[in-house]
């Protein structure tokens, strides 16, 4: 019957014009992963001037993602975007944090609530590698600060108790993060403790140095 046969034409020609628009879209959400995955690694560098440059590269990706996909929601809801928009949120926040700048909004950013309140969760992750990496070089001051704001983001996250299927999955992603920021808050209690007490080794020291000192003088 030439119905079918004008059926078949017509699902091809939709079908088709789907799986290009998929495979466009798809490697600029590898693409975009990878720029987010670098502008973090430069975060931890403290070379800000490439975290801009790469935030910026991806966040062109994402909306050329967007573009391709106007037409075809199912695949932009897919899961591949998602993920693009979770890592692009969680290097933005974790370069935003390091630099003690205001954090950019979903809006902002251009990507949905679910992705990045995902990407804020490991952003927790992350502030706990800065935190240890600024610990082991002698780096104190700022920690206790950083600590306070993986705290704050938590404590937000713990109260957003929505089905998965509409966060995306978000309390694992908490459930991971009480975990990095109890480790983190034990680690720095330690250090903390541990350069109080060889501060006042230190200062102890020069007292006893001064007192012999004095003391030779006096004989």
């Amino acid at each position: 019957m030439p119905e079918i046969e004008a059926i078949g034409q017509a699902a091809h020609a939709y079908l088709a014009t789907k799986h290009a628009a998929r495979e466009r879209a798809l490697p600029k959400s590898r693409n975009a992963i990878r720029c987010c995955a670098n502008a973090i690694r430069a975060a931890h560098r403290g070379e800000f001037e490439q975290v801009t440059r790469l935030l910026n590269e991806a966040g062109a990706l994402l909306r050329e993602m967007a573009s391709d996909l106007q037409e075809h929601l199912d695949i932009f809801y897919a899961g591949f975007v998602a993920d693009a928009q979770k890592e692009y949120a969680e290097a933005a926040l974790t370069a935003a944090l390091i630099q003690r700048m205001p954090l950019p909004m979903p809006n902002e950013l251009g990507v949905e609530w679910a992705p990045y309140l995902n990407g804020m969760g490991e952003a927790i992750g992350e502030l706990r590698r800065y935190l240890l990496d600024r610990m082991r070089q002698g780096k104190m001051d700022g920690c206790e600060a950083l600590l306070a704001d993986m705290d704050e983001m938590y404590n937000v996250l713990i109260t957003l108790d929505f089905p998965d299927a509409i966060t995306g999955n978000l309390r694992r992603t908490t459930d991971q993060a009480r975990g990095i920021l109890e480790k983190t808050r034990g680690d720095l209690t330690l250090g903390v403790t541990q350069e109080r007490f060889t501060q006042t080794m230190t200062r102890l020291e020069g007292r006893l140095q001064s007192w012999a000192g004095r003391t030779l003088v006096d004989r």
